[in-house]
């Protein structure tokens, strides 16, 4: 059985992820939180799975190199700096970095990419997100990597391709750009739906998540596979195959 460690242990997410260790069969090594001892953790620990903050990024990769562990980051709200330091860290250790770690929002984005690949400009790609009033970063992590993937299929950086909220008087929409809307209320766990609009017909592709179980499931699993991996940097779809 895999010894796996929580970053993060006290939040939602965190105690939604000790539940999922236990129905997979393996072992929690224990958690921990702000201010607490990453390292003491991970040297208890076969991997580490963080679903902390940026700001405690850093130190939690350094722990995760110190002690020669694999870690799975579910962190949202990354910067460019983020992804730099995890970069480098997956010089030494296996790191799997997403901004979500559904099972099924991991093929969602890859039918949007599929579908952005064969669909023309033509057809306006717009992202809506709802997530429970709690929730500090727009758009999340999810819409970002659904518009990755909906960027990647269309042969274009999404930094130059976003539009990120509208208000007043803004013109007439632009081609070949990718929108997103959020949503804040109540307690919703994670809705997405990425909308494709052309001429007289939509298609749209949806994922609702009923609780956060699917996404301590889904890094449970990636856990296990990143376990079998050697240094790098991973994504959800190689868990998958895809």
């Amino acid at each position: 059985m895999a010894r796996i460690g929580i970053i993060g242990s006290q939040g939602r997410m965190g105690q939604a992820i000790a539940a999922a260790i236990a129905d997979a069969g393996e072992d929690l090594a224990g958690g921990v939180d702000k201010d607490g001892d990453t390292s003491a953790v991970a040297a208890n620990a076969d991997i580490l799975i963080d679903f902390s903050s940026p700001s405690a990024l850093e130190g939690n990769l350094d722990a995760a190199i110190a002690a020669k562990l694999p870690i799975v980051i579910g962190t949202t709200g990354l910067e460019e700096r983020h992804h730099w330091l995890i970069d480098s860290a997956a010089e030494h250790i296996p790191v799997l970095q997403t901004g979500n770690t559904s099972l099924g929002v991991t093929l969602l984005a890859h039918l949007v990419r599929e579908a952005a690949t064969r669909l023309g400009e033509d057809w306006d790609i717009e992202i809506v997100e709802t997530h429970h009033r709690m929730k500090v970063d727009a758009p999340s992590g999810t819409a970002l990597l659904l518009g990755e993937a909906a960027a990647d299929g269309r042969g274009v950086g999404l930094a130059n391709s976003a539009v990120r909220g509208r208000d007043g008087i803004t013109g007439k929409r632009e081609a070949g750009t990718i929108g997103f809307a959020a949503l804040r209320g109540g307690t919703v766990a994670g809705d997405h739906t990425v909308h494709f609009l052309a001429d007289n017909e939509r298609l749209s592709l949806s994922h609702l998540a009923e609780n956060r179980g699917i996404f301590a499931r889904g890094a449970v699993k990636a856990a296990q596979w990143l376990l079998a991996q050697g240094p790098g940097r991973y994504t959800m779809p190689q868990v998958l195959g895809l």
